[in-house]
């Protein structure tokens, strides 16, 4: 007997048929002989919707009041599919996240799992019923409150549940048949892809790759748990994410996959003293805001000026308290000015086979070239390359950069739900 966890993201659950269609790929998961957990999302829009309905009475909404409100989704999804599996003859228990031992800190809207004890998940399984999970929320020990993991959440429950009771796979349900080559909402000629290394995937979910977020691969490859990305519509095999154990290889294509970013805005400090310690200052006070910087370029400083400009990209949520603290530094670090760009596009080409393989960066700029897309800031790692252009070009850049590799099919992949999770 096997142990599979299961997660259904919102599109999976959006409405009545959807449950009951879920339901019964449960109940055939259960009927083989497996022990069967599930972790499910809200239902289609309904965090986004609590969420426009909180910024409608408060626009400043406590941390707090907001995730009790937002928990309010999963809870809803959880019961009712509850419900459905005990209506075709299955017994059924739905938990809360914090009845489920998903124990996290303090911080509300983006905990982190610090500790699972699903002990009254394991009495489920024991008596033969199914553990209906609610994801994306958690519980904090010390204040007695209810937190939310932040974006991914559920895809991190289920990740974090599956390590705890030691399942034998995660299953990560969405609305496309596993991983591809890039997204086939952009490229309907993506290729999907049998097997990739956490290594890979982590690379494509920091770069903008919407089918796992990188938290739960983070959280999977640390406690070697094997993801199956696949299809809630069909039965097809999706995409298994593996962690190569030590001494162990795998062939792997130059490219695994090309992704996108439109989330990403880029500030410009102008004329920094190129002077030792002044990186350190301004990104120190960056780091006070807590906000995540991706990519960083620093330009050659004049001569004449003595004066540097030094770029960096961040999630445009983010932008504007960087900005208000940094010009109130501005003084302090001696710089003359700040530019704010929103209108940025991030293209990242993944694959563990660059290692191995030489013209991969010189390919991917020709590519570029030759469909007059501009680079402006330009990242590397061992298996990656990643650059930022214009925002209104990011998707022909991902098509031609996919052609260019030799990565379209001829098939057109299926995209059921419209929205990736």
């Amino acid at each position: 007997m096997s142990l599979i966890v299961q997660k259904y993201g919102g599109s999976s659950v959006a409405n009545a048929e959807g449950i009951k269609r879920v339901a019964k790929r449960i109940v055939q998961t259960r009927k083989a002989g497996n022990d069967v957990v599930v972790v499910v999302s809200a239902m289609g829009d309904t965090t986004d919707e609590l969420l426009d309905l909180a910024e409608s009475v408060s626009p400043l909404p406590a941390g707090r009041e907001l995730d009790m409100l937002l928990t309010a989704g999963e809870r809803i999804s959880m019961a009712l599919l509850a419900m459905a599996i005990k209506g075709l003859g299955v017994d059924a228990r739905s938990y809360t996240g914090s009845q489920a031992g998903m124990i996290t800190d303090a911080k509300h809207g983006s905990a982190r799992i610090v500790d699972v004890t699903p002990g009254r998940v394991r009495e489920a399984l024991d008596i033969g019923a199914v553990a209906i999970v609610a994801g994306f929320q958690g519980f904090n020990r010390g204040t007695g409150d209810i937190t939310t993991l932040g974006r991914g959440g559920s895809d991190t429950t289920a990740v974090a549940l599956a390590a705890a009771l030691g399942a034998d796979v995660c299953e990560i349900y969405t609305d496309v048949d596993g991983i591809f080559t890039a997204d086939p909402r952009v490229v309907p000629s993506a290729r999907k892809i049998d097997r990739i290394t956490s290594e890979e995937m982590l690379e494509l979910a920091a770069a903008g790759a919407k089918v796992l977020y990188i938290r739960a691969v983070e959280y999977a490859r640390r406690h070697g748990v094997t993801l199956h990305v696949r299809s809630s519509f069909n039965n097809n095999e999706g995409t298994l994410v593996i962690n190569p154990q030590d001494g162990e290889t795998m062939e792997q294509p130059i490219i695994a996959g090309i992704a996108a970013d439109l989330s990403e805005a880029k500030i410009t400090v102008v004329g920094v003293p190129d002077i030792p310690g002044k990186a350190a200052q301004i990104f120190t006070i960056v780091a006070s805001t807590d906000a995540n910087i991706d990519m960083i370029v620093q330009n050659v400083s004049s001569a004449a000026t003595g004066l540097a400009d030094i770029s960096f990209t961040l999630p445009k949520l983010e932008g504007a308290k960087v900005l208000h603290v940094l010009e109130s530094r501005k003084d302090d670090v001696g710089f003359d000015s700040l530019q704010y760009d929103d209108q940025i596009g991030k293209l990242a080409l993944v694959g563990a086979g660059m290692r191995t393989n030489a013209g991969v960066s010189a390919k991917l700029f020709t590519a570029l070239f030759d469909a007059g897309i501009n680079i402006e800031m330009i990242s590397t790692s061992e298996i990656r390359i990643s650059v930022v252009t214009r925002a209104d070009t990011i998707n022909e850049a991902v098509r031609v950069v996919h052609s260019a590799f030799d990565l379209d099919t001829e098939d057109v992949a299926l995209v059921h739900g419209g929205t990736g999770r």
